[in-house]
């Protein structure tokens, strides 16, 4: 009897967390005497800490006629999920850019797409740590904005302001391909620029006089050891692991080990004051990726981490005007992830998706929300209260609030 009863105690969590974690959040301590003490720990320490997913993808569209895009359940998603904030982004280089002007188009539809997205939601943009302390305490998501590449500027430091003006907080300098104006080496392709270009140097110090946290993800080393010379701010590589840190899968190691990060690396960005955020990608199970943050954690300290999926909150958008079409044996993580070559789609079994569609469903068949489910994988890793705390939100709060709080 005993036994059923601690069964059904613990379904009756999972079920509550999954479908009403917002009102477990509001009121964490009330009416929780059939939790034990394992898992009142978990809801405590979602409810106190800052969770914030530094690299997830809202899809929207791009383009003027499709405004302003499908309804999504952005705050229901979020409170299931227990994470405070997310940095919301998009890029513009999902389909191939032809002409001037067109990046520039396709980030401003997307702005507005997302403009009418959180005023659905009832939700808006934080703009700085007063901005996100204010969402916190009143129990509310919020959003950080970011766009994946700096295409839309093609050449012209000018629209920086512009997207600053429209909300833009955190960039991620390059993406899969090329801006009409290269800002330096993505590190999928061949080397072409030798590294940072000058445009991208000056576009770094236009985001830090501004007040707009730079984010080295899909740089090179040569163009990340070029940013640290540029740079006097703080900064982020929000969504990548470690490269001895490849799971077993053959196909999905061999495709993202160009996107991870060595351990000398790793030190070279912590000890210039970057954080480094841990994807979900390469990890099956929640157990295997709090493995993979302590790898990095190992490697350069618990207050150079931070989480990012790089994953989608809500579910993928297709345009119908989108000819784009990936591979149908491409393992189902990221719509966008490029250098996929039809000589190397897997075999067998191989090209069965990791997990599920969305950040609440990432590893497949969560019945927790994701900050849920990481926060329970972090304790019984070993960390503490204060350590996830720092992982889980801190961390980038403290480079954010730097960059951002002159402005």
């Amino acid at each position: 009897m005993d036994e059923i009863k601690r069964e059904w105690t613990r379904r009756r969590f999972l079920v509550t967390m999954s479908a009403a974690s917002a009102a477990l959040i509001v009121n964490p301590f009330s009416s929780w005497a059939w939790l034990s003490d394992d898992e009142k720990k978990v809801a405590k320490i979602v409810a106190k800490t800052f969770g914030i997913d530094t690299h997830n993808h809202i899809d929207v569209p791009l383009l003027s006629s499709e405004l302003p895009g499908p309804e999504i359940d952005l705050i229901g998603q979020m409170k299931k999920s227990g994470l405070s904030a997310i940095v919301m982004t998009f890029a513009v280089d999902y389909q191939k850019l032809t002409e001037q002007g067109q990046a520039y188009d396709r980030f401003l539809n997307g702005l507005t797409a997302m403009d009418s997205a959180l005023e659905r939601n009832k939700m808006k943009r934080s703009l700085n740590l007063s901005d996100l302390k204010s969402a916190h305490q009143k129990k509310t998501p919020t959003v950080i904005q970011s766009v994946e590449g700096a295409h839309f500027l093609e050449g012209k430091i000018d629209k920086l302001k512009v997207a600053y003006d429209r909300g833009l907080r955190h960039l991620t300098l390059l993406h899969d391909n090329d801006a009409s104006v290269p800002l330096g080496d993505i590190f999928t392709n061949s080397p072409k620029w030798g590294g940072l270009t000058t445009f991208g140097a000056e576009v770094i110090k236009e985001c830090e006089r501004l007040g707009i946290l730079v984010d080295l993800s899909h740089c090179d080393n040569n163009t990340i050891n070029g940013a640290l010379k540029v740079m006097t701010k703080p900064f982020i590589i929000s969504h990548t692991g470690l490269n001895t840190r490849l799971g077993d899968k053959e196909f999905m190691a061999k495709m993202m080990k160009p996107r991870l990060i060595s351990k000398d690396q790793a030190k070279i960005v912590a000890d210039a004051g970057g954080v480094i955020g841990i994807w979900t990608h390469l990890a099956d199970t929640p157990t295997a990726f709090a493995n993979n943050i302590k790898a990095m954690v190992d490697i350069v300290g618990i207050d150079h981490v931070a989480i990012g999926t790089d994953t989608k909150m809500t579910p993928a958008y297709r345009s119908p005007n989108d000819k784009w079409e990936q591979p149908k044996e491409t393992p189902k993580q990221n719509k966008n992830d490029s250098n996929f070559n039809s000589e190397d789609k897997p075999k067998g079994n191989e090209n069965k998706k990791q997990g599920g569609d969305t950040t609440n469903n990432v590893w497949g068949g969560e019945k927790q929300g994701f900050y849920f489910t990481v926060v329970e994988a972090l304790l019984k890793a070993g960390y503490t209260e204060k350590e996830i705390g720092k992982i889980g939100g801190g961390n980038y709060l403290r480079i954010f609030d730097e960059v951002t709080k002159a402005h």
